[in-house]
């Protein structure tokens, strides 16, 4: 069970991707991640810059000049910061759980507001917490599955056999 947020690493593992495409500035980088959610998840300047901050310190990344615009401070990765990103890249593998958590986590927070009498949530902003609309937020995770994945196939096993039958190597860990 995850405790907070986004799987802690997230954000480190995809500056490094991203810098290992190119150099970057922060407020490149910010707009990046957040196209790579598709506009629903935006990290704060806060994250992102110490993030770049501790990479130059580290030696994983250099800040470089550019003649076209001086006032921006450009981040390139460094020979240092691609050994840290092939050992980034390993370690991400085991991560699928963290990530199927906050998912899981925060629909299941979706449905308590909309089906538990202790929440009394009001319509907001043509949102709400209804069958409905937790219809359509299902629907849109088979849409972008059947989009990257292909035709999207029920999976009919309780959590217990899912496990059973595909494992979970990321328990071994704990």
């Amino acid at each position: 069970m995850r405790k907070s947020g986004p799987p802690k690493g997230l954000i480190s593992y995809i500056v490094l991707e991203l810098l290992a495409e190119r150099p970057r500035y922060g407020y490149e980088l910010l707009k990046e991640i957040t196209e790579l959610s598709g506009g629903h998840w935006e990290p704060s300047y806060g994250s992102v810059y110490p993030i770049l901050y501790k990479f130059e310190e580290k030696a994983w990344a250099e800040r470089i000049e550019r003649e076209d615009e001086p006032d921006r401070k450009y981040f390139a990765l460094t020979d240092a910061g691609r050994e840290e990103l092939a050992q980034k890249r390993k370690d991400a593998g085991g991560r699928a759980r963290d990530f199927a958590d906050v998912i899981l986590g925060f629909y299941h927070v979706y449905v308590a507001f909309a089906t538990d009498d202790r929440f009394e949530i009001h319509d907001g902003a043509g949102w709400c917490f209804d069958e409905t609309y937790s219809a359509w937020i299902v629907e849109q995770m088979i849409r972008h599955h059947e989009r990257d994945f292909g035709e999207f196939d029920r999976i009919d096993l309780t959590p217990e056999e899912f496990v059973e039958q595909y494992g979970r190597p990321d328990e071994a860990e704990e």
